[in-house]
């Protein structure tokens, strides 16, 4: 049995990559601050903690996958949080700004000496549980390479973008692709079925075609049809996609079109599609879609 591993936000994405890391035989402590979620994973060899200064007790290793910024500063440097564990090096695979990544790399190493690596991911849900995520890693490579060891468990391609921070921007340029994808199919499912033709069928008809992708796939039938098993919000998306803007205008970068994708996602939020199913964006272009379809509520990130 190697030496116990932390896990700190067991939702969506979380659950299956701890899943994933039990089976590579780690034993991994958990904690998530709905408690069900990480009692659940007890079933599976999990060890349920109550606070992350409890997980993360003798870890020389501690994961995050958390839904925001004030998620992570909380789990982190909160009156039971992390910081309070001594220990070699923490991975966030939550999304947040680089700038944030950054400011809680150095607050960590000072407190404790712990090195942060900021690590996104992408594959969703689905990737987590087959161990084919991509991820993007910010930080000193020794402590890259020492964390991947773990990594490897759910991930089939990891990257060293460069220095704490570098792992966020590249998910910033994933994400713009694909919140722009995403809105773009939404865009010609509502364009197919208003202009009379069976928008269902499109994922079928562009197959093989340039216009073909594993979103369009995904997305035309779960914007055509009810959602089973929720992908993501509305809303986690938008919080990535304001990151996007942000970046942009610190780094002088015009992004005309994420400009038109970010309206589309701020509308779907002020429509109060928030909570709701990331394929509820085609709601802005095709608002009288019937309901029964896409009802989906989650979180995750694609």
């Amino acid at each position: 049995m190697s030496a116990a591993l932390a896990f700190c936000g067991t939702g969506l994405m979380g659950a299956p990559m701890v899943r994933r890391l039990l089976a590579a035989g780690h034993r991994v402590r958990v904690w998530n601050r709905s408690p069900d979620k990480a009692r659940a994973l007890a079933a599976d060899g999990a060890e349920p903690a109550d606070t992350p200064a409890e997980a993360a007790d003798g870890c020389a290793g501690v994961f995050l996958c958390l839904t925001d910024e004030r998620a992570v500063q909380d789990t982190v440097f909160g009156a039971q949080g992390v910081h309070r564990a001594r220990g070699a090096w923490l991975v966030d695979h939550s999304s947040i700004a680089p700038e944030a990544a950054r400011r809680f790399a150095a607050q960590l190493q000072q407190i404790n000496g712990r090195t942060w690596i900021d690590a996104p991911v992408s594959g969703g849900v689905a990737g987590a549980r087959a161990g084919t995520l991509s991820v993007m890693a910010g930080g000193p490579a020794d402590a890259i390479q020492a964390a991947s060891a773990c990594m490897r468990a759910y991930a089939a391609r990891i990257t060293r973008m460069g220095p704490v921070g570098a792992g966020q921007i590249a998910k910033l340029c994933n994400q713009t692709i694909v919140a722009s994808t995403v809105n773009a199919i939404a865009e010609a499912v509502a364009l197919a079925q208003r202009s009379g033709i069976d928008a269902a069928t499109l994922n079928t008809a562009l197959a093989g075609g340039w216009a073909d992708s594993v979103l369009l796939q995904i997305f035309v039938p779960r914007m055509t049809a009810a959602v089973e098993q929720p992908l993501g919000t509305v809303d986690t998306m938008l919080k990535d996609v304001e990151n996007i803007a942000a970046l942009a205008r610190a780094t002088h970068t015009e992004l005309a079109g994420l400009n038109g994708v970010l309206a589309s996602y701020r509308a779907a939020a002020a429509q109060g599609l928030g909570p709701a199913d990331l394929s509820d964006i085609v709601r802005v272009a095709w608002p009288e879609r019937p309901h029964g379809h896409g009802h989906g509520h989650g979180h995750g990130q694609p």
